[in-house]
């Protein structure tokens, strides 16, 4: 059977070099770093080595490496461990509409301690708009978490003025760069942010292993307590065959990492020109131009994200309808509905993020196969009899919402003030 994996946003598949460097580590090298004996100082010694590799990919000092076991618990230690280091000077975060669900509920669980936060809202591209930026910026704001770019529609933020931006009022800047590690260069130094997160299986390393970068001087309160591991700033036992293999994988990422881009850029570029002239009613999503490579987000009107997965899949190819958190959820994207889309277009999400092992091969598969699903499905969606009655698919009687588009209608929380 035909497999053609187009969700790397989600995983990327492991490099055989970072697996290879992973094995003795799961096997005879099983000591643990912290304990005082031969067996230990392998282990001690593959973790700083890894911590440089990682470091070297991001132009960043070994010492402000922290390993985590996800970009999950990494967003959680950059939002909470910088806020209660610093309440002292204020109690306001400012983050965006688009950010992943480990920051937007994080903030939620501070404004319980007593902090307040701004989500900030974002064109239809996705994009913050520094002007904004400045209005929401108070005495009182210690953070501002943006990301370096989106998951789910593939806009890069303009990063290096938001950090000038929030510098110039002395607030912190953390950035979730999961998405756009290994995808584009990244140089922490260059842009300047306080701290930055991403995780080894964005960049084809394993998964149970993360970074969060803290740029030198800056403090924050751990989460996780209890041991000197990572220099007192996340205790535990590392998980050392994965921090081996996220080295090893930015080790090899970073000297591919260009030419891996272009291959995805000119893969994604043919889908982006030819699906249209083959499936009508398509609204591509995201910046059209600052966005990173080998991403494809789009809305499929009159048709159901989660029917076009299932659909997908039956044929061997593998995608995603809004981010990997929430695809499960039958609900809207909050991405999408930040950006402005209707609530019945939101739900028609594709996002294709495409690889450094993806072919034309497999281009021309899915442009052979997607357009004889799309029609399938919208031979029996509602929303498309509509259409080509040439009604208003999308104005429906009062109450009708639930019935046409098969999910009741989401509690969606207001943009502004948390």
């Amino acid at each position: 059977m035909t497999r053609i994996y187009f969700d790397h946003a989600a995983a990327t598949p492991v490099l055989p070099e970072a697996l290879e460097a992973m094995v003795p580590f799961l096997k005879d090298e099983f000591g643990n770093p912290q304990s005082f004996h031969q067996f230990s100082r392998k282990a001690k010694q593959a973790i700083e080595q890894a911590r440089h590799q990682v470091a070297r990919f991001i132009n960043a000092p070994a010492e402000s490496i922290i390993f985590t076991a996800s970009a999950s618990e990494s967003n959680n230690l950059a939002l909470k461990g910088f806020a209660l280091a610093n309440k002292s000077r204020g109690n306001h975060i400012v983050v965006s509409a688009i950010e992943h669900f480990s920051v937007l509920e994080p903030v939620k669980t501070l404004k319980r301690l007593g902090f307040d936060y701004t989500i900030l809202p974002v064109d239809q591209y996705g994009l913050v708009d520094i002007e904004q930026l400045k209005r929401a910026l108070r005495p009182e704001t210690i953070l501002v978490s943006i990301m370096h770019a989106n998951n789910e529609i593939g806009t890069i933020e303009p990063l290096k003025e938001i950090v000038a931006v929030c510098h110039e009022k002395n607030v912190l800047i953390h950035s979730d760069g999961t998405a756009a590690v290994g995808r584009i260069p990244v140089d922490v130094t260059e842009l300047g942010v306080d701290a930055y997160s991403f995780s080894a299986q964005s960049f084809y390393g394993p998964k149970g292993a993360a970074t969060l970068y803290l740029k030198p001087g800056k403090r924050i309160v751990p989460l996780i307590e209890g041991g000197i591991q990572e220099k007192g700033r996340r205790a535990g036992t590392e998980n050392v065959p994965a921090i081996v293999g996220m080295g090893k994988a930015a080790e090899i990422c970073l000297k591919q990492i260009d030419q891996w881009s272009e291959k995805m850029q000119a893969l994604a570029r043919r889908i982006v020109d030819e699906l249209p002239k083959r499936v009508e009613r398509l609204v591509f999503t995201g910046h059209p131009e600052k966005r990173l490579p080998g991403h494809i987000s789009l809305c499929v009107e009159f048709v159901e994200g989660e029917a076009m997965l299932l659909s997908l899949d039956d044929q061997g190819i593998a995608a995603a309808s809004g981010s990997a958190c929430t695809a499960r959820s039958l609900k809207a994207s909050h991405v999408l509905l930040a950006i402005g889309l209707p609530h019945a277009v939101a739900q028609s999400s594709l996002v294709l993020t495409l690889g450094k092992d993806n072919t034309d091969a497999d281009v021309d598969y899915f442009l052979t196969q997607f357009p004889t699903i799309v029609e399938r499905l919208r031979s029996f969606s509602p929303l498309y009899a509509r259409y080509i009655k040439g009604e208003d698919p999308y104005q429906f009687k009062p109450g009708a919402d639930e019935h046409q588009t098969g999910h009741e209608p989401e509690n969606r929380e207001n943009i502004g003030e948390g």
